[in-house]
């Protein structure tokens, strides 16, 4: 007899909301390809039928939903359109890097719209699902280093990261009598298309070799993986938690010295 893989989304269904491009489509294909039925949800329809194609292609269950998580009609339409869903990945997100006094009120708006309510409401209506069905789920918030540590130039976002770690461990002590697990993923320095160009600076990447022990950026798949991790059963007893996948950017630094011995 062969034991169940703990690590396996066979059965589930789970939706993840931005998974048009960079994290969101990688953890879209790590569900899909752990045995989830996978809604990829964003505003780019095309770009997520052309994923959730790729995906049937290769024999998983993949299907696109169209969600402009900054609107609220936008999230009733996409939520009334859902099946029941066992597994909840907030992604959808936004930033933008300018010095503190001047942001103004429309882009501060817009990155809370986008950041924090969307996701907000988003969570409590598929949440309230799980909570109504009784047979657990599973909710993961993608935040940033930012939920941990702090940078100049990306305060408002620095707010709203912030705000979802809280989030996560207070939803947590409330759903956890209903089986529902709630985490959050603090990515460190991950290359995607909105940051790439940003990274090609020569004094970025000497700059990373010295705040953190993996001299190097991170792949939105290196994110997935833990994401597919937290959405398994093999997860079943962690929640509440903000896990940094960041090579050791929050926790560690590299100084230059070498002992002589």
């Amino acid at each position: 007899m062969t034991s169940p893989n703990p690590f396996s989304l066979s059965g589930k269904t789970a939706l993840i909301a931005g998974a048009s491009r960079g994290i969101g489509l990688a953890i879209a294909q790590g569900t899909a390809r752990a045995g989830a039925r996978t809604i990829l949800a964003s505003r780019s329809l095309s770009a997520l039928a052309d994923a959730a194609r790729n995906l049937r292609g290769e024999g998983w269950q993949a299907e696109a939903l169209e969600l402009d998580i900054a609107s609220r009609d936008s999230r009733e339409r996409a939520v009334e359109a859902l099946p029941p869903v066992d597994i909840l990945i907030n992604v959808a997100g936004i930033n933008l890097r300018k010095r503190f006094e001047n942001y103004t009120p429309a882009e501060y708006q817009r990155i809370l719209d986008t950041n924090l309510t969307g996701v907000f409401e988003l969570t409590q209506a598929v949440g309230r699902g799980m909570v109504e069905r009784g047979t657990g789920g599973k909710i993961v918030n993608i935040g940033s280093l930012m939920s941990v540590s702090g940078l100049p130039y990306v305060t408002v976002y620095a707010m709203t990261k912030s705000a979802l770690a809280g989030m996560t461990r207070s939803l947590a002590a409330e759903w956890g009598r209903y089986d529902i697990q709630v985490n959050c993923i603090a990515p460190g320095f991950i290359i995607t298309d909105l940051n790439r160009e940003m990274w090609q600076a020569e004094e970025l990447k000497a700059w990373l070799k010295g705040v953190q022990a993996m001299p190097r950026t991170g792949t939105p798949e290196e994110i997935a993986s833990v994401a597919v991790f937290l959405s398994s059963p093999g997860a079943n007893f962690i929640t509440g938690q903000v896990i940094a996948a960041d090579g050791g950017a929050s926790t560690t630094a590299v100084w230059p010295f070498e002992p002589a011995g």
